[in-house]
């Protein structure tokens, strides 16, 4: 008898219109890591596809010309988030935004399983958390 294949929903990419793609992509590549991985050029938009490297077929963030500049509030805390090795790391992001105008949520503790993050604002207006200490984004043990 052959075994069920079950198959449920998978988170997989996260599409968003920005205002300035270039920026955007700079910001993603300078303050996360990600790499481009795929760009299609069409007559009135671009959509370029980023990842972070070795993960290129599990999540990517799709961006596409177009969109509109966000105006969130400093305590709108809808975000997306990044683990980081350690709270050094957090602390450098926070230092590098702070220098570019982007921090704004300086660095801070709190309880189990938050830990220890700052905010940083991308070029379209989106948050972007970085954190140390929550129990996702962990490297396997």
């Amino acid at each position: 008898m052959a075994v069920a294949q079950y198959h449920y929903p998978r988170l997989t990419h996260i599409a968003l219109h920005v205002a300035d793609i270039d920026a955007c992509i700079r910001f993603y590549g300078e303050f996360c890591g990600m790499i481009e991985t795929h760009r299609r050029e069409l007559p009135q938009q671009t959509i370029v596809w980023l990842a972070e490297p070795g993960r290129e077929s599990e999540f990517i963030f799709v961006l596409m010309n177009g969109g509109q500049d966000l105006q969130l509030a400093d305590n709108d805390y809808r975000h997306f988030g990044f683990a980081l090795p350690s709270r050094k790391a957090v602390d450098i992001i926070a230092e590098r935004a702070k220098r570019a105008g982007c921090l704004i949520w300086p660095p801070r503790d709190e309880p189990f399983p938050v830990g220890y993050y700052c905010g940083v604002k991308d070029p379209n207006g989106n948050y972007v958390e970085f954190s140390y200490g929550q129990p996702l984004g962990e490297p396997p043990v």
